[in-house]
């Protein structure tokens, strides 16, 4: 099932080498997800609630432009896609060029 890559961005690895980034969606918790089926679960944990538009977003580097599942994620999930372009901001050096 093809993931839905909302947001796309590249930024300079090292100061030299165009690197891509992108923001993907979910309707659900993705490490919450990983950890049930895992049977990593602590006791009364609950999934992160869903953003206003029905889904979390995360961040990734790895994976970033790879349409397919499974996939990894390189950060938690943010109800806003305003707070994951932050999160992936701070995550390098330099300025993420997005390219929505």
């Amino acid at each position: 099932m093809p993931l839905k890559i909302v947001c796309t961005g590249t930024w300079l690895y090292d100061g030299a080498v165009d690197r891509p980034v992108d923001i993907i969606a979910f309707e659900y918790d993705w490490w919450y997800s990983l950890a049930a089926k895992d049977g990593l679960l602590d006791d009364n944990e609950q999934p992160t609630p869903l953003g206003p538009d029905g889904c979390l977003y995360y961040v990734r580097f790895q994976r970033a432009l790879d349409p397919s599942e499974p996939t990894w994620v390189d950060s938690a999930g943010y109800q806003q896609l305003s707070d994951a372009m932050a999160a992936a901001q701070e995550k390098v050096v330099g300025k993420i060029h997005w390219l929505r």
